[in-house]
């Protein structure tokens, strides 16, 4: 697997980040884990063609994990030409929830006829799925957005990556990192605890019960960039834009 981190930053771009998107290309794969407002920018910011994409999985249904997709349909209908697959996996209500996005944005993008084939997958709770030899499980966390958040594991290639999306402390976090060859986690806050978010010191309290080999921090606030030089960085990787890694 090879990462590149599209965008790390919080709701709110602290720190000049941008919404949540990570890229990832295996060897029967190219996919994004959360499609945030600002995802197409950085695609383009960091020479990743939205073409190559064949799967795109939402971790939730806040704008700033789900809010570029109206953007990509864009872009493929009128920019880049698609004519290859698109298919979208995410929570229960998630294609109700981009079609109302895209048409409040651009009246009649739904509607327009594609040139390629655009599918919707909703997970179910621990069931796996596999698109295109990426094996994909999520779990229910805990973060209120209108429908289950989850956490995400992908399997591919005999390498594991695992993705908190946004949540404050719940168990089901480990099922997702157990043994994980890397797991980014969202570490909103520094030390102080958050009701709908982690802080970096539940995630460091937890580090093994997590079990993952090395866990990348990001969706942080002003008050974790201001102690993200504190952190140990033979557990963790402070995440930026731009950011790429081989698994």
């Amino acid at each position: 697997m090879h990462l590149t981190v599209v965008g790390c930053g919080d709701a709110f771009g602290s720190g000049g980040r941008l919404n949540t998107c990570f890229h990832v290309r295996t060897k029967k794969s190219c996919f994004l884990i959360d499609c945030g407002a600002s995802s197409l920018i950085g695609l383009q910011r960091f020479g990743l063609a939205p073409n190559d994409i064949d799967t795109v999985y939402i971790t939730h249904l806040h704008g700033d994990h789900f809010g570029g997709l109206p953007w990509l349909l864009i872009d493929a209908n009128h920019r880049s030409g698609r004519e290859t697959p698109l298919t979208i996996v995410g929570p229960k209500g998630l294609e109700e929830r981009f079609i109302t996005a895209a048409e409040a944005l651009y009246p009649g993008a739904t509607e327009r006829e594609r040139a390629y084939d655009l599918q919707f997958v909703e997970f179910e709770e621990g069931a796996p799925i596999t698109e295109h030899g990426v094996k994909v499980t999520g779990y229910e966390v805990e973060h209120p957005s209108g429908a289950p958040p989850y956490a995400l594991r992908f399997e591919a290639g005999g390498k594991v990556l695992a993705f908190s999306g946004d949540t404050t402390w719940t168990e089901n976090l480990s099922k997702a990192s157990k043994g994980a060859d890397l797991f980014i986690c969202e570490a909103y806050q520094f030390d102080e605890p958050n009701p709908v978010h982690l802080d970096f010191k539940t995630i460091d309290a937890n580090f093994a019960a997590l079990g993952a080999k090395t866990i990348m921090l990001t969706h942080m606030g002003q008050q974790m960039m201001d102690h993200a030089g504190s952190v140990d960085g033979d557990r963790y990787i402070v995440a930026e834009d731009g950011m790429a890694i081989d698994l």
